[in-house]
């Protein structure tokens, strides 16, 4: 079974670890298994594409290249938060923010 994850597709999260730290995006896609998240702008390489029919120059294309979910932390209300579990009133379970205690 698969573990959950303090951060989900669309999130805004700031990279607080490595060559990135400090910069901030949303989460694009993320691998559970390699437990790694693509980041909006964050941590760019440089890829040489082959031409194809959609794309008939090819050439070297810049892309997201994944950051261990780790090295992220979810920003809310313009800080960095780490983020807890709790039932809400509907006898839901919802993350929070662990700096304010708000729903996310």
């Amino acid at each position: 079974m698969q573990q959950k994850l303090h951060i989900k597709i669309g999130d805004t999260v700031k990279v607080i670890s490595g060559e990135s730290t400090g910069q901030e995006g949303a989460i694009l896609s993320i691998d559970k298994k390699k437990m790694r998240a693509k980041v909006g702008g964050v941590n760019l390489i440089k890829k040489h594409q082959k031409p194809s029919a959609a794309d008939p120059q090819g050439g070297i294309v810049e892309m997201e290249a994944g950051i261990h979910i780790s090295n992220l932390m979810i920003v809310h209300n313009g800080q960095a938060t780490r983020v807890g579990r709790k039932l809400n009133k509907e006898g839901k379970l919802v993350r929070y923010s662990k700096k304010s205690g708000e729903e996310l």
